[in-house]
């Protein structure tokens, strides 16, 4: 489904009120509420309302378990680490346990780091089905979301739940989670925002399938709900926009 919005404000607000709708019920349902969050510029703003009065007050934060959906392998006081953008914008203003917290790590090889997300997966999981409540994604330029690049191995992936990356154009290794982990989320959130996305979205959401040049494509969740938040100047090429 998609939702336009006015512009980038209107969308992270709106986004922090899937985030707060979504955390309230799946607390009510099941006691718990299980959350991936995306890097990049675009939710950081999404973050920031959510550590406002008005969002934070109606969660329970003892009731949240953060993930990430990707992360880059650089020093966790780095600026482009992604756990970091989220803790200075959000979690480190609101008042949820630590252990509840769960970054990627990456100080080791990437492919150390995926295994070892993978099975603080499964621990958090168990015997459950791997189904996050919310998933937030960005959309990149290329196509790219987490860090699911065009032409990596990674889009290949059927088995594994995290999978490491290396983006030769950015001459930078990463750490992602994989599309079909991702498709097995109860929501899954995209949060678009500026010109320069809009000729790529239209691509994903409007041209031919090809995923493997639009890594985006992929993401289809299997009995979940896929919602698309998009401000008016990221739509403002498609044909179809509500």
């Amino acid at each position: 489904m998609i939702w336009l919005y006015d512009d980038y404000a209107a969308l992270s607000d709106a986004a922090a009120g899937i985030f707060v709708q979504q955390a309230r019920q799946a607390a009510q349902v099941k006691g718990w509420f299980s959350v991936v969050l995306a890097g990049g510029h675009t939710p950081q703003r999404t973050y920031q309302l959510l550590a406002q009065p008005r969002h934070r007050d109606r969660i329970s934060w003892g009731q949240i378990h953060i993930f990430w959906g990707d992360e880059r392998c650089v020093p966790p006081d780095d600026p482009r680490n992604n756990a970091r953008m989220a803790r200075q914008a959000l979690l480190a203003q609101v008042p949820i346990p630590p252990s509840q917290i769960h970054p990627i790590p990456c100080s080791r090889s990437p492919q150390v780091a995926a295994e070892q997300y993978e099975e603080v997966l499964q621990a958090f999981f168990g015997d459950q089905p791997p189904r996050f409540d919310l998933v937030f994604l960005g959309l990149g330029e290329n196509g790219h979301t987490a860090s699911l690049f065009p032409g990596t191995p990674v889009l290949e992936e059927r088995e594994r739940w995290v999978a490491a990356v290396h983006v030769a154009e950015q001459d930078m290794d990463r750490v992602t989670l994989t599309a079909p982990l991702i498709n097995q989320a109860a929501v899954v959130a995209f949060l678009v925002s500026g010109a320069s996305k809009a000729a790529v979205l239209r691509e994903v959401l409007e041209g031919p399938s090809d995923p493997n040049r639009l890594p985006a494509q992929l993401i289809q969740p299997a009995g979940g709900e896929l919602h698309w938040l998009l401000d008016r100047e990221a739509a403002s090429l498609l044909t179809r926009k509500a």
